[in-house]
């Protein structure tokens, strides 16, 4: 009688992650592959040279993670990011560190930015796994490049409840100005720092998964945390507690 292979009541182990790798640089591709098939729980299926052999590569053996570097020759990565993302999760793996590419890859949908240079090969490992399991990972200088993007979303919302101050406040700075304003709708609405926190994320624009990145919690805990300020304003969508936290509605 043949022996099972798994004591009675245990589960075998999860299939490995199936990884897909795409740089134009030969050597950084078989660096990637031979860190990412040593773990039991990842495996690398294909690789690529570009965005179209990617595209590809993806179509046909369906990964469950698309590491992609932006600049590539033939169709780069950001061109074949949108089409990507359909396809499976993507993390970009790049040495571009530019603000704006990193804010339109997180626009276009990749749940994950590394920048080289910013992590080890435990990291490397450990953010696939996240972005394979729907959690954002970004390296600081990407995370960083999110950070001005809500804040140069928050002060430009912001601007119409400053414009409504009264005037006798001349000697007070804006940096001030814009504190007055936080503490008055957290006060108001009687939102924790925390759910204060979160309510300018999403006044900016921000989906859950990208709060959740760079609060670093789980987008379950967003979205629990979201309930409770939609309780608070009395609200039932991003767009009425937007106007509502910025004194617009």
């Amino acid at each position: 009688m043949p022996q099972h292979p798994f004591p009675e009541g245990e589960e075998p182990p999860p299939p490995p992650l199936r990884i897909l790798v795409a740089d134009d640089n030969p050597v950084i591709r078989a660096g990637l592959t031979a860190v990412l098939s040593a773990p039991d729980d990842l495996t690398v299926v294909a690789e690529a040279d570009d965005g179209r052999a990617a595209y590809e590569a993806a179509l046909r053996l369906r990964p469950d993670v698309i590491l992609l570097d932006v600049r590539m020759p033939g169709v780069d990565g950001m061109a074949a990011l949108p089409h990507l993302v359909r396809l499976a999760p993507v993390m970009m793996l790049t040495y571009s560190d530019e603000t704006e590419i990193v804010q339109e890859a997180v626009r276009l949908g990749a749940g994950g930015y590394l920048v080289h240079g910013e992590f080890t090969t435990a990291q490397l490992t450990q953010a696939v796994r996240d972005v394979g399991g729907g959690r954002p990972h970004f390296t600081p200088t990407a995370t960083n490049a999110l950070l001005a993007h809500i804040r140069g979303h928050a002060t430009a919302h912001a601007k119409p409840e400053l414009r409504a101050l009264p005037t006798h406040f001349p000697s007070q700075g804006l940096s001030q100005l814009q504190s007055t304003v936080g503490q008055s709708s957290k006060s108001r609405f009687q939102l924790s720092g925390r759910e204060a926190e979160i309510m300018d994320l999403i006044a900016s624009g921000m989906t859950n998964q990208q709060i959740a990145a760079v609060c670093f919690i789980s987008e379950k805990t967003v979205k629990n945390h979201i309930n409770r300020i939609f309780a608070k304003l009395h609200t039932t969508t991003r767009a009425q507690a937007t106007a509502k936290w910025l004194g617009v509605s």
